[in-house]
């Protein structure tokens, strides 16, 4: 088989290295034609974003040629870093070998092989992995199997689905349904009727006067008097992330997931760990739900890190006890009528076992390491007055900004994000701004001297925002 070309792939190949000209074109290009995700009416299909050019390790260039440490890792995904080349030539390998397949009635070595690979990362009996194209479709898959499983049961009625305040699912569908962030809107229909959302577990934001241990205790007991007031028989799974990534990286109090996935067992309610943004290393593992958060639930979602971002691939991976149930059911022409044109597609689940070789042969031990450092550098951007918390855990943190530090409830300016993000864009990061939170999640080769780096910008770039906000008269901190 032939090999990549040597040396920097994309380099002069793309529009940012051509020069301003070039990127004007393309971004009134993008304005003309490319209509991006989650426009506003104001601008749907005339909206052009910043321009990125290439990437290589932590790194992406801008249209202007200006080198960024990649903050989000593109959307929480590029964990192994741009340019990784041992990606690049699996990606090109198998797609000369084989690029397709249809998995209606053939299949592919690739996704037999990282079925099993996954399987074997899975806590308890999750042997059984069904691939899709992405996060939101993984949600949605897992939700029409838990319909598809309590039909086959006889138990049509038990289709309530509990969500969390605060949560994001993704945008298909059933998936989009359980989401409710403060940035999201109502000017899209949901399945509202399948739906029940709980408190948001965000300890930052638990009554005053209540400790974390007490604040746990009321998450729980709230669960256990809605599962009563709706129904056990009515309820068929609880989604939930281990921790709520677009929400603002919510970490939940310390037992609060087992003891959801307790009142799950005892009332045969399906306890689904999103770990779309979790898995595949974001907290040192493969899998967070029983080797961090000590849960095993019945099934899992992932995708984003599962190929870091090279090619689109998602999929769930289920309990073997209810594929059990389902075959003794008695209902043997009973088919799950799901499926996608690109489900185990041989190109994206060569390079996830590539990606998963990674890992496993280092990455995971060097984010375990970094870790502690990576947070404690974070943390210490406490000390600036606009600062009201840093949370986080693994290589994913947030650093939330409010007028009232001490009451930490009101909002400065619903842009303060965006602020940021401006400014440390001028030093050399890329931030994601939500609101008025900056989440940082970079990629997982990131080491102790580009965190060092990453957080004297951010604090350049907060503290220019704070001179700002009052130049502006909108604070006095």
């Amino acid at each position: 088989m032939k090999s990549l070309k040597s040396g920097k792939a994309g380099t002069g190949h793309n529009s940012a290295s051509r020069g301003n000209g070039q990127a004007e074109t393309i971004i009134e290009t993008a304005e003309r034609h490319l209509v991006q995700p989650w426009p506003a009416a104001s601008e749907i299909g005339a909206e052009a974003r910043g321009l990125i050019g290439e990437g290589d390790g932590i790194f992406v260039t801008d249209e202007t040629g200006r080198r960024l440490i990649d903050g989000p890792a593109g959307m929480w995904c590029v964990n192994l870093g741009h340019r990784r080349h041992e990606l690049a030539q699996v990606l090109y390998d198998q797609a000369m070998e084989l690029s397709y397949n249809s998995p209606w009635y053939t299949m592919n070595e690739p996704s037999a092989l990282l079925a099993q690979r996954i399987a074997a990362c899975a806590p308890g009996d999750l042997d059984h992995v069904f691939f899709t194209t992405g996060g939101s479709s993984a949600v949605e898959s897992a939700l029409r199997f838990m319909q598809f499983y309590n039909n086959v049961r006889g138990k049509p009625e038990k289709k309530l689905i509990i969500s969390r305040d605060g949560a994001y699912h993704g945008s298909t569908y059933l998936s989009a349904s359980l989401n409710s962030r403060v940035t999201d809107g109502n000017w899209m229909d949901v399945a509202g009727e399948l739906v029940v959302k709980l408190s948001c577990p965000d300890p930052f934001r638990r009554p005053e006067g209540v400790t974390v241990e007490q604040f746990s205790d009321q998450l729980v007991e709230e669960f256990a008097a809605r599962v009563d007031e709706l129904g056990a028989e009515r309820i068929g799974a609880f989604v939930g992330e281990p921790i709520m990534a677009s929400g603002g990286v919510i970490v939940p109090p310390d037992n609060y997931l087992p003891r959801i996935a307790e009142i799950c067992r005892q009332n045969d309610v399906l306890f689904i760990s999103d770990e779309v943004v979790t898995g595949f290393g974001r907290l040192g593992e493969v899998f967070a739900s029983r080797d961090v958060f000590d849960i095993e639930p019945d099934i899992i979602t992932f995708a984003k890190g599962v190929t870091s971002g090279y090619f689109p691939l998602g999929g769930m991976v289920v309990s073997s006890r209810l594929f059990g149930e389902i075959r003794n059911s008695g209902e043997s022409d009973a088919m799950y009528e799901h499926g996608l044109t690109y489900s185990s597609h041989p190109v994206g689940c060569a390079v996830a076992l590539k990606n998963l070789e990674l890992l496993e042969g280092g990455i995971l031990d060097h984010v375990r390491q970094i870790t502690p450092f990576f947070q404690e550098q974070l943390r210490s951007l406490q000390d600036l007055p606009l600062v009201a918390e840093v949370r986080g855990k693994g290589l994913m943190a947030c650093i939330e900004c409010l007028a009232d530090t001490k009451a930490g409830r009101q909002e400065i300016d619903s842009d303060i994000g965006k602020r940021i993000d401006a400014h440390c864009q001028e030093r050399g990061l890329l931030v994601r701004p939500l609101v008025n939170m900056c989440v940082m999640s970079p990629p997982l080769i990131i080491n102790r001297e580009q965190i060092i780096e990453m957080v004297e910008i951010l604090r350049y770039g907060i503290s220019q925002t704070a001179k700002d906000l009052r130049a502006e008269g909108l604070w006095k901190g």
